[in-house]
């Protein structure tokens, strides 16, 4: 039982409990450059394994605002600061906590930059920047996002387009641009739209919600487009790409959208911009030409500068989703591994699992799980491992569901955050 619970929580489970008290050196500087799911489950791992090893952990802002859940913010169910989790259990357990936004990476001097001129040197760096926007769709940009809030950084967006729903009209139209993969979360705007239509069926029953995907294929498809059926009838609409549903370019003071066929107006929009990972990887040489962080799988050790490794939504982990599950598992191997190279010793082999639940309304989920296996350069599924939720389950099954959605959110923000 415990195993097994291990291994749903993290995704790691025996090769953990067989490390901890090998000494690494003492002068061994390890840097992690993220507090998110990724960077954080990193830091307190590595401080399990090897109390030792200096770990400092780097993270301009004090709190930590949680994606998972966030989309029941926007539908009203769920209070932000219940989404918001600070450093000091980390910074207790003897992390150095730096407050500050890493600027810049040297991996030949093995140095990373503050905003504050700061330099800190390590011998290995963990990675975990998550994801920068791509303001690639003419007429949006980070100057005129919050017209059409795409809320994919929990915080003051989620609350913004929380109360942009509010304000709509009767009857009026929720309109939403999904992009193409890769992005943080594939379930995540599938999960938004039905949360959305949840509130809207409660307080603007006439209201309708459509979904411009730049996909024809997304998470879990049969599964939301069932709930949907089920739960609000007709009032979810979704197009793909093949129905001509890219977003091309918007006007956002009229939150207008067009695509390859027609212009749509939106009472209330929601723009998920394309992504990369975050600027700094760029700076530091771990991305390549799309953008995202090609690694090694079995150590997440960046395939383009030595002693750097990078997990989480920044990192091209193939079949793994971009999930904080994911993150998560990821952490705890790549800091096993971290610790057994400051040791000089043979990185293990081990395989990763992923559970995604998503909630199509507050007591309505659903989840699809993979399991996966470093091959020679890229994570792969292992063929007959994991699985979807049924798709005609009754409503106490879909019930459950959202009630293991909750129990995994408590215990990863615990494990994580203390």
């Amino acid at each position: 039982m415990t195993n097994r619970r291990s291994l749903l929580i993290g995704g790691l489970a025996a090769p953990l409990a067989g490390c901890a008290g090998r000494g690494a050196s003492p002068a061994a500087r390890v840097v992690v450059i993220g507090g998110g799911f990724a960077g954080a489950s990193a830091a307190g791992t590595l401080r399990q394994l090897a109390p030792e090893v200096d770990v400092t952990l780097i993270e301009p802002n004090p709190v930590y605002t949680a994606c998972p859940f966030s989309n029941l913010v926007i539908a009203g169910e769920r209070r932000l600061d219940a989404q918001q989790f600070s450093y000091q259990n980390l910074k207790a357990a003897g992390i150095n906590l730096v407050q500050q936004r890493a600027t810049d990476v040297d991996p030949a001097t093995r140095q990373v930059v503050l905003e504050n001129r700061q330099v800190i040197a390590y011998d290995k760096l963990i990675m975990a920047p998550g994801i920068d926007f791509q303001w690639t769709i003419p007429g949006l940009s980070a100057g005129n996002a919050d017209r059409m809030p795409h809320a994919w950084r929990a915080g003051a967006q989620t609350v913004l387009l929380r109360d942009q729903l509010r304000g709509m009209r009767p009857g009026g139209t929720f309109v939403m641009s999904i992009p193409e993969a890769p992005y943080r979360c594939p379930p995540g705007p599938y999960e938004r739209a039905s949360l959305i239509a949840h509130y809207l069926k409660q307080h603007n029953p006439k209201a309708k919600v459509l979904l411009l995907d730049g996909k024809d294929q997304f998470s879990k498809m049969s599964l939301f487009r069932a709930a949907w059926t089920t739960l609000y009838g007709d009032m979810v609409e979704w197009q793909g790409a093949a129905d001509g549903a890219r977003v091309v370019e918007v006007d956002a003071g009229n939150r207008t959208l067009h695509t390859d066929f027609e212009s749509v107006s939106a009472d209330v929009a929601s723009v998920i911009p394309p992504q990369r990972a975050a600027a700094i990887a760029e700076r530091a040489g771990v991305a390549d030409a799309s953008g995202w962080c090609p690694i090694e799988p079995r150590t997440f050790a960046s395939m383009l500068q030595d002693n750097v490794h990078v997990i989480g939504d920044a990192a091209i982990a193939n079949a793994m989703p971009k999930s904080a599950f994911a993150a998560n598992a990821q952490a705890k191997l790549c800091a096993l591994q971290v610790v057994k190279a400051l040791n000089s010793e043979t990185p293990v082999t081990s395989k990763l699992i992923n559970t995604c639940y998503s909630l199509a309304a507050p007591d309505y989920g659903i989840s699809v799980a993979g399991v996966y296996a470093p091959g020679d350069r890229a994570w792969l599924d292992v063929e007959g491992a994991g699985g979807v939720s049924p798709l005609d389950a009754d409503i106490a099954v879909r019930r459950a569901e959202a009630g293991y959605a909750e129990d995994w959110f408590t215990t990863i923000t615990r494990e994580v955050f203390g």
